[in-house]
């Protein structure tokens, strides 16, 4: 069975860092803070290492409130977006992590696999608060699935 609720979780875990009390590394070539729109942009190579997930892309956004960064609205990685997990990864042009609606949206050329098999489909919604996760066909197309009998 395919478990990218998991893979919503350590998402999660590394976008809020106050809630998760855990060391978040974040490698980039720029850097920049922009306080007028309250965006912490990370560009050019973005590695972002949490114990549970590592996620690798072009480039990160993380928007917060008046709270600053314990305080984040949304986190938004795009380009060719890579997230792993010990037990499974996904890949995508553009994944973004809601707290405030527990939800998680990875879409462009989605592709979740682990040991159990690989999942293709044009978007993936993950609600963390039901631990509902949907897979949408792109436009025209439809999701496919590879799974491994055990």
């Amino acid at each position: 069975m395919m478990r990218p609720v998991l893979l919503a979780l350590a998402l999660l875990a590394f976008a809020a860092p106050a809630m998760a009390q855990q060391q978040v590394e974040i490698s980039a070539d720029l850097f920049t803070v922009e306080e007028d729109s309250r965006e912490a942009v990370f560009t050019g190579s973005v590695v972002v290492t949490h114990p549970s997930v590592t996620v690798w892309a072009p480039k990160v956004v993380a928007t917060y409130g008046e709270g600053g960064t314990s305080d984040i609205r949304s986190f938004e990685a795009s380009g060719a977006v890579r997230l792993k997990t010990s037990d499974q990864e996904a890949t995508g042009e553009r994944a973004v992590f809601t707290p405030g609606s527990q939800t998680l949206r990875l879409t462009g050329n989605v592709e979740v696999v682990n040991t159990s098999g690989r999942i293709k489909a044009g978007e993936l919604l993950v609600n963390l608060a039901t631990g509902v996760s949907t897979f949408t066909a792109a436009s025209g197309g439809r999701v496919t699935g590879v799974f491994s009998a055990q």
